[in-house]
């Protein structure tokens, strides 16, 4: 029975390790064009990114940064799902929210139309919220909201709570289609958050 555990551990490193070497020549220290590869979906190999922005291997977390830094940037969102995506093969990756956290913001002009708030995730991403990074605002479980800003392709950052209460001390008040809401903006665009007469209820936010 332990050489069967060894064996399979062994299977399973080698199956990691293949996937990296591929990533690492595909890209490399640039975001590779995932977008343009249709390579043969290879199944699952235990890969799971979870709610609080850990990535896992078969149940246990990935501690090199460097080495989940080199999986995202070969990250993709499929209909069916999440997957990483090499010239050669597509693996499939349970992601339990958000593949991404944002872990920090920045403000530029804060207070004026020129407003631009610019997110930075737990790999070192950066996100400048407006048109190509839209913001969204999804309810919580417990009747607050979950703030999320696009980083690339279909893939989001979900803002972690110290985000969010920084987010919304820049909020405001706008009418839109006759109705006022609470919001923010960042290069011209406004993003709801919620509406303005419900805006004690909404700040039990879940991150």
């Amino acid at each position: 029975m332990a050489e069967a555990d060894k064996s399979h551990e062994k299977e399973a490193a080698t199956g990691l390790a293949g996937l990296a070497a591929a990533a690492q020549s595909a890209g490399g220290r640039t975001l590779p064009p995932v977008h343009l590869w249709n390579p043969p979906h290879c199944g699952d190999i235990g890969l799971r990114i979870t709610c609080d922005g850990v990535w896992h291997y078969q149940g246990s977390p990935i501690g090199r940064a460097p080495l989940v830094k080199l999986f995202a940037s070969i990250l993709r969102k499929d209909p069916e799902g999440h997957v990483l995506v090499t010239p050669v093969e597509k693996i499939s990756i349970e992601v339990e929210d958000a593949p991404f956290l944002a872990v920090a913001l920045e403000v530029q002009n804060a207070g004026t139309a020129e407003q631009t708030v610019t997110f930075r995730t737990n790999l070192d991403d950066e996100a400048v919220a407006g048109p190509d990074h839209p913001l969204r605002f999804e309810p919580g479980a417990s009747g607050g909201l979950k703030p999320y800003v696009l980083v690339r392709g279909d893939l989001w950052a979900l803002a972690t709570r110290p985000v969010y209460y920084e987010l919304a001390t820049l909020g405001e008040i706008a009418t839109v289609d006759g109705a006022a809401l609470f919001g923010v903006r960042s290069r011209g665009q406004f993003f709801p958050m919620c509406r303005a007469d419900s805006l004690e209820s909404s700040f039990g936010v879940e991150a």
